[in-house]
């Protein structure tokens, strides 16, 4: 019945609103900052810049969705053009020296529940050096209080094993309205904003980035491959910032 999904939307959205705003106001309570990108991950670096035979290989993990699993137009699949592969080359460039594997554990249509579900037997098990998380898109399916146990499961089971976790706020969605604090994708970006800070892991806002393309002017289709996946553009953007955390 129309008015009673009218009412039970409303219900839904207030109670994602409350249950953030408590995120946020704890989080306020005890404020802290997103760890420092120049010295996160400086032990990586160091490890980058070492020579044969000193050196070894470095493992890079991108987990998530179809974003990090290189979805274009569906069911297109171009992977020398999504960010784990981008990273891998901008890092090859940076530092000449060294033996990186970025490996690629997404799966299309996931949320943050399935990966939890099968972290340990498909990341743990490959022994990452850097686990990069990216679910925001695909959890609005499940909500921010599901996501956040998720979440916080991956990052509790990494840190246990000395792992250091970079978290991604969602690409854009043509559907999503990006200046609303109430549309779910918003939502997601902020919630992974809190827990980053929370966990005291790294941030890429890959969300800040598209929103900011169009607040400066530019239109959300020039980044867009179809309405939910990034084109090369867009993930130029990811990858940006991503190598950000790995400094020279």
């Amino acid at each position: 019945m129309p008015g009673m999904n009218r009412t039970i939307g409303s219900i839904l959205i207030v109670t994602m609103l409350g249950f953030l705003t408590t995120l946020v106001r704890a989080e306020e309570s005890t404020p802290q900052k997103i760890v420092d990108a120049k010295t996160y991950l400086e032990d990586i670096s160091k490890l980058f810049k070492k020579t044969w035979p000193a050196n070894r290989s470095v493992n890079l993990i991108c987990h998530g969705h179809s974003v990090p699993a290189g979805y274009f137009k569906t069911p297109v699949v171009d992977s020398p053009n999504a960010y784990p592969h981008l990273l891998f080359m901008g890092l090859k460039e940076r530092f000449p020296f060294a033996v990186i594997n970025v490996i690629v554990t997404a799966i299309g249509g996931e949320t943050s529940e399935g990966g939890a579900a099968r972290f340990e037997k498909d990341v743990l098990s490959k022994n990452p050096d850097v686990i990069c998380i990216d679910y925001g898109l695909n959890d609005r399916g499940i909500g921010l209080e599901r996501a956040k146990k998720s979440l916080v499961s991956m990052i509790t089971k990494a840190k246990e094993r000395k792992i250091k976790v970079i978290l991604l706020t969602p690409t854009a969605d043509t559907s999503a309205k990006l200046d609303d604090a109430t549309d779910p994708l918003n939502q997601q970006a902020e919630l992974i904003r809190v827990i980053a800070r929370e966990q005291q892991v790294g941030l890429v806002d890959s969300f800040k980035e598209f929103q900011s393309h169009v607040k400066h002017g530019g239109k959300l289709s020039d980044l867009m491959s179809q309405g939910n996946h990034p084109n090369r553009q867009g993930h130029d953007l990811v990858v940006n910032k991503l190598l950000e955390w790995f400094p020279k």
